[in-house]
């Protein structure tokens, strides 16, 4: 039992360590891998802490050997007891595995009012021999500090307490002004200039504290968008998607870090409290005399204060370097003294700071997943393989494997959303153009592309069809044109290579990320498996001899798109959930027919239109 609790305590602080320093890196790679590995670490890690607790309990309760029995072994095992609540508290990096997490606040306070009073019984059961008596009490206070803001960073991002907390501050967030320096940027085109880092996380933190209502479905009124307009009007694309990357990873840290428990002044003291008190316990421990402690035993101690230590000064400097201390050190940008802090702190996280350690502060990875509908369906397992996968839980994630790629966001992908919603934001300057352009789900783009081309014949795709099953034929139509239709143009390979890449996207959230386009997926999963069934009956019928090998996505297309005439598309009454694979390449065809350079502008401009009908709607 004393080797199990040793190495429960030393694996207790051995997640904490991995937790503190991989949980950041969920923003920037999402692989499904380590994904998993961050999954277990979370669980496991308060599993092995409770464990931990228990045995400590079961060893002061009934004994476990001679040298249990000791005054020094008693001391020591009420000496750890209170770090197994400092790693119950867990790392400033990580509160929350998922939203559902949150929730269960009420669980982690229970859990910490009995953990707290399994402390205590330990403590009260090394009484009155512990000379580890004050260094006890002080570690006592840092881990109940750290788990009070672990229980109550749960709670305040929890739903109902996040919607309630900002309900009496609504009418002063619609009354809220930006910063003077936005209001005053030039909207021209020619005057755009680029924001430097700090504008960029001051401009972000405004916008956070000023449209997080959204995340909890409260209303967002015209006043907002009148101020946050003209600022987006007068930036570049560049500078946009780095203040919503900045926004983002505010979001990111209330609903899955301490951080709103942290960066407030109570934070702050408390915080100085905890690390004040285990420093302490370090320096008590490291003068007291350790006659009669089991060696093995005082350096497991030692491990446990410096690593408690290191853990703290780790978030301490997490803390100080975060984009929180920067927003919040904007407002004393004239004061010398908060001005030269917060120009260091700028220099130190850049990506050009010697120190080279911007790199754990990145807030996105900067990769965009890829699912195709067609690819996989021309290397897929064998029948026998496929029946196996389908019985064990790994068959989806060895799936992903070999199906799932991965593309790296660039400027001029994000210059033509940028563009396209700059674009529909100018038709949108009443209530009722800001409903039309929020309902459109490619339609608007067909009616006003910038190409001036008659899109008439392509509105059934996307006005007469549900839009799960309008991003299908999408996806098929435009995989097709784009095996089948190569050009050197570079427009034309900027316009053609947007679209695949925004097409496969869609495609991999729809069939990959479910839980985020539930409300606008449909029956997204069900026409996609049909569309698969027919695929393979296509290809079975009308491709070589059946030894999929052989074929490639080019040869494949051509023949979609050539072989037997295909069907217009469907009646509008028509609500049978069915393959879209006919009425796909009904459409392929009519977008053969229009000029290669306007096709991919068109088509580019439709699927940035359904990505952001997604990102509202999801």
């Amino acid at each position: 039992m004393k080797l199990n609790l040793r190495e429960a305590i030393l694996a207790s602080l051995s997640l904490q360590v991995f937790l503190i320093f991989f949980a950041p890196m969920r923003k920037r790679w999402s692989n499904r891998w380590f994904a998993t590995l961050m999954w277990s670490a979370y669980l496991l890690a308060d599993s092995v802490a409770v464990y931990a607790f228990g045995l400590i309990a079961k060893v002061q309760i009934v004994g476990g050997t001679s040298d249990s029995e000791t005054d020094a072994y008693g001391d020591l095992l009420a000496f750890w007891a209170p770090f197994l609540l400092l790693h119950l508290g867990g790392p400033d990096t990580i509160t929350a595995f998922a939203l559902e997490d949150n929730e269960l606040w009420r669980r982690h306070l229970l859990n910490l009012l009995f953990q707290l009073g399994t402390a205590c019984y330990v403590f009260y059961q090394s009484l009155p021999s512990d000379k580890l008596i004050v260094p006890t009490i002080l570690v006592f206070i840092g881990g109940t500090i750290k788990y009070i803001e672990r229980t109550r960073a749960l709670y305040l991002a929890s739903f109902s307490k996040f919607r309630r907390s900002l309900l009496p501050s609504l009418r002063a967030l619609q009354a809220r002004k930006p910063p003077i320096e936005m209001e005053s940027r030039d909207v021209g085109e020619q005057n755009k200039t680029d924001l430097d880092d700090r504008e960029v996380i001051i401009t972000a933190f405004f916008y956070f504290t000023t449209f997080k209502g959204l995340l909890v479905e409260l209303p967002f009124n015209f006043s907002q968008m009148n101020y946050s307009w003209p600022f987006f009007s007068g930036i570049t694309a560049k500078d946009a998607f780095r203040v919503v990357e900045a926004e983002l990873n505010f979001f990111y840290d209330v609903l899955y870090t301490k951080a709103a428990v942290v960066h407030c002044p109570t934070g702050y003291l408390f915080r100085a409290i905890s690390i004040g008190s285990v420093v302490t316990a370090f320096a008590l421990f490291y003068v007291l005399s350790k006659h009669g402690f089991h060696e093995y035993d005082v350096r497991i101690t030692y491990t446990l204060l410096l690593g408690a230590v290191g853990l703290e000064f780790v978030a301490l400097g997490r803390l100080i370097c975060s984009d929180w201390t920067i927003a919040r050190l904007g407002r004393f940008k004239k004061h010398p003294i908060g001005s030269t802090f917060m120009k260091f702190l700028l220099k130190f996280k850049s990506e050009r700071s010697p120190f080279a350690l911007h790199i754990l502060h990145a807030r996105w990875s900067r990769s965009i997943f890829q699912y195709n509908l067609i690819v996989p369906r021309l290397r897929r397992w064998p029948e026998w393989i496929e029946t196996l996968l389908g019985l064990i839980p790994l068959g989806e994630l060895l799936d992903d494997l070999k199906t799932v790629r991965v593309e790296q966001y660039n400027d001029k992908l994000g210059a033509l959303i940028f563009g396209e919603l700059q674009r529909r934001a100018s038709f949108a300057a009443d209530l009722h153009g800001s409903r039309e352009m929020c309902a459109a789900r490619g339609e608007w783009a067909l009616d006003h592309s910038k190409t001036g081309q008659d899109c008439t014949n392509l509105l059934p795709s996307v006005r007469d069809v549900d839009y799960d099953e309008s991003l299908l034929l999408w996806h098929v139509a435009t995989e097709i044109c784009y095996n089948t239709d190569a050009d050197e143009s570079t427009n034309l390979n900027t316009d053609r290579g947007n679209s695949k890449v925004l097409s496969d996207y869609m495609l991999h959230l729809v069939i990959k990320r479910p839980d985020m386009m539930s409300a606008v997926g449909g029956y997204g999963e069900i026409r996609f498996r049909y569309t698969c069934d027919e695929m393979d009956e296509f290809i079975s019928k009308n491709l070589s001899d059946g030894s999929k090998a052989k074929i490639t996505k080019e040869s494949a297309c051509q023949s979609l798109l050539s072989a037997d005439p295909v069907e217009r598309f469907r009646s509008p009454n028509d609500d049978t959930i069915k393959s879209v694979l006919s009425d796909a390449r009904a459409l392929a065809r009519v977008l053969r027919d229009i000029e290669k350079e306007k096709r991919w502008k068109i088509m580019s401009e439709v699927w940035v239109e359904l990505l952001g009908y997604a990102a509202i709607h999801c």
